[in-house]
């Protein structure tokens, strides 16, 4: 066993909470649990969350939908719809966005622990264990993460009825 880890299991609610672009974040596991080896988290969305065009040059990332339909955007190819059980692997420098189609969803969010340090950068603290109030992300926050860690915003987010 590598030094400093620990085994360790969470319920469907556990988790260090984070509000992020309009989810909840559930951290499953984090760089500091894993060693620097990857983050994991369960994210939940309403409809019409959705992602700016983005890439990220140095993390990939692996979606797995547990609950309602996520539509992706990869790299100029049609709309994926992803629904329960569907898994949706962008390899790092892929241009990507997914919005949330049905009236919630929940994903888990495989990727690096750069990418983790987004998420911690453009999101907050949840004070509660619910969906974040629904109004616009702020953008200038966002940036501001995507320049700390490496993740270059391409263009707006994709439409839920395309």
């Amino acid at each position: 066993m590598e030094s400093g880890l620990t085994a360790y299991a969470l319920g469907p609610e556990e988790g260090e909470a984070l509000w992020f672009f309009g989810t909840l974040l559930l951290f499953k596991a984090t760089a500091e649990q894993t060693g620097g080896r990857l983050c994991l988290a369960d994210q939940r969305g309403r409809r019409g969350v959705a992602t700016p065009l983005h890439r990220q040059p140095a993390d990939d990332e692996t979606f797995v939908v547990l609950e309602g339909e996520l539509r992706f955007s990869l790299d100029g190819q049609g709309p994926i719809v992803a629904g329960p059980g569907m898994t949706v692997h962008v390899p790092a420098g892929v241009p990507h966005a997914f919005a949330v189609t049905s009236e919630a969803a929940r994903w888990l969010d495989l990727t690096t622990p750069n990418h983790e340090t987004f998420f911690r950068a453009a999101g907050e603290p949840a004070p509660e264990r619910t969906l974040p109030p629904d109004i616009p992300p702020d953008m200038a926050k966002v940036g501001a993460a995507a320049k700390q860690s490496g993740v270059e915003i391409l263009g707006p987010p994709p439409s839920i009825d395309d």
